[in-house]
């Protein structure tokens, strides 16, 4: 995985973690929920940037 796209998914995963805690504290069920779901959506950019670091090494 490119430091760059470590980078950007780490970024898109802390701002999820704020939207999410957002709306917490604002009790907004969908700001807090969009702040899940971008979480989420970093993880498997991760997991798939693991998958194609692994068929790289090989």
């Amino acid at each position: 995985m490119g430091l760059d796209d470590k980078i950007d998914n780490a970024a898109e995963k802390m701002a999820g973690r704020a939207k999410e805690a957002a709306g917490k504290a604002t009790d907004d069920e969908s700001l807090r929920a969009e702040g899940q779901m971008d979480q989420a959506k970093a993880d498997l950019k991760q997991a798939g940037e693991k998958v194609k670091d692994a068929f790289r090494k090989d």
